[in-house]
């Protein structure tokens, strides 16, 4: 009998593009100007993106577009997101047992804070070119800066697996 053996670095080719934006717009007007400058039509997604961190689990809005004729998929996805924790007051104050709300940040790519939204391309064998969607996308009023992130320096580049 034959055995087949799989290794774990067959699963690790990265096979997309990543393109950092920072910007205030929201995620809604965000999608629909990057439709109005490209060519894809991104709309919300009904599943949203889980990421557990200590806290609790955040989940992440994502806009998506699959171009089956030229077999690529286009996510939008939020950098950002807060959890909103409750918690009795401890200790001896004037708001004893009383209920209070922490809100805390969580980030889909901690080590890119800064950046609000990413753009991943995948399947994009050379079809569009990445500068060139990073030139049309900085055409946008009110966003700050566009570039290229580099997949295989993420460290939790797991978080980009849906």
């Amino acid at each position: 009998m034959a055995v087949l053996k799989l290794h774990l670095d067959e699963f690790d080719e990265i096979d997309y593009d990543l393109i950092a934006i920072h910007s205030v717009i929201e995620d809604y007007r965000l999608a629909y100007f990057i439709n109005q400058k490209l060519p894809i039509i991104l709309s919300k997604s009904k599943e949203e993106i889980g990421v557990t961190v200590k806290e609790g689990e955040a989940f992440f809005m994502k806009f998506i577009f699959n171009d089956s004729k030229n077999d690529i998929n286009w996510s939008l996805i939020s950098n950002k997101n807060e959890i909103v924790i409750k918690k009795k007051s401890i200790g001896q104050n004037l708001f004893l047992n009383t209920a209070v709300e922490i809100a805390t940040k969580v980030y889909l790519l901690p080590e890119l804070k800064k950046v609000d939204y990413f753009l991943k391309i995948e399947n994009n064998k050379n079809t569009f070119d990445i500068n060139q969607i990073i030139k049309t996308i900085n055409t946008i009023d009110r966003i700050a800066a566009v570039y290229a992130v580099i997949p295989e320096k993420i460290k939790s580049k797991n978080n980009l697996i849906f």
